[in-house]
């Protein structure tokens, strides 16, 4: 600069017009804008390793958990954790397990052992009557009472009646019938007389009738055997009316509903001979 011109006075303004500010120390403005950037710095600092500790007292398993596709992810990148001791990880692993199935006990698994021994029989005798096996068959047999031993069944005047038998050769052979397979249920029972009729109920009442070829005629002369109220004893049931018995009533054989009486029951039963001519 030449001797020829001064700095200008202090006191007054330069040619634009701006003077400086001398009331207060020279950078002021920016030691306090360091000083802001400085204080914020630490403040985020601080936070940011406040943060970093907390994250770091979590527990361990969730940093072993797999991770799967995730849409937060950049760039739809696929990040794939440690793999298991078993090799491979179960689908569904990320998600919380559901309570646990009560196993079954390999007891209840495996199929109870069968009874040693069979279970027993159900006795013979019984209020309700049931199946009884056939007895042995034979060329001829006469069927006698239970209650009333002396007396047999006999056709007289075509009705079937519980009567005693003489000596004589007729009544003997009236007393006298063929038992055969059912004509309705061959594991039932049919009779038939000397002279080829069959014994079956009508309106009830036992009579001996020849065979008409009838389908109710085969049932009315189909009786099926059951068990009797003593042993070696059986009753006789209708096929086409279940639950009506044959049984003798004032000497007279008819089919009548089964009643739970011990009256019923002796009436009803019936032993199995050899035939009286």
């Amino acid at each position: 600069m030449s001797e020829s011109k001064s700095r200008p006075p202090q006191d007054r303004p330069w040619e634009s017009g701006w003077a400086p500010d001398t009331t207060r120390a020279p950078g002021t403005r920016r030691l306090w804008l360091a000083g802001t950037l400085a204080l914020a710095t630490i403040t985020a600092c601080v936070t940011a390793i406040t943060v970093m500790d907390s994250e770091s007292n979590e527990p361990e398993s969730r940093a072993a958990e797999p991770t799967t596709l995730s849409s937060s992810a950049p760039g739809g990148l696929i990040s794939f954790a440690t793999p298991s001791k078993g090799g491979t990880e179960k689908p569904g692993a990320d998600r919380a397990e559901p309570s646990p199935t009560p196993s079954t006990s390999a007891s209840s698994a495996s199929p109870s052992p069968k009874p040693s021994k069979k279970a027993p029989k159900p006795p013979k005798a019984s209020a309700t009557p049931s199946k009884q096996p056939k007895p042995p068959s034979a060329d001829g047999i006469s069927i006698r009472s239970v209650n009333f031993p002396d007396r047999y069944w006999r056709v007289r005047d075509g009705y079937v009646r519980l009567d005693r038998i003489g000596s004589g050769p007729a009544p003997r052979e009236d007393a006298t019938f063929q038992r055969v397979a059912g004509l309705a249920d061959s594991s039932c029972y049919s009779f038939t007389t000397a002279d080829g009729r069959y014994l079956r109920h009508r309106s009830f009442v036992l009579v001996a009738n020849s065979d008409d070829g009838s389908s109710l005629f085969r049932k009315d002369a189909t009786f099926c055997p059951r068990y009797g109220s003593a042993s070696g004893t059986l009753a006789l049931e209708s096929v086409n009316y279940p639950g009506r018995f044959l049984r003798h009533r004032n000497f007279q054989l008819r089919l009548d509903p089964y009643e739970n009486s011990r009256l019923y029951r002796s009436d009803s039963s019936f032993q199995m001979v050899t035939g009286l001519d």
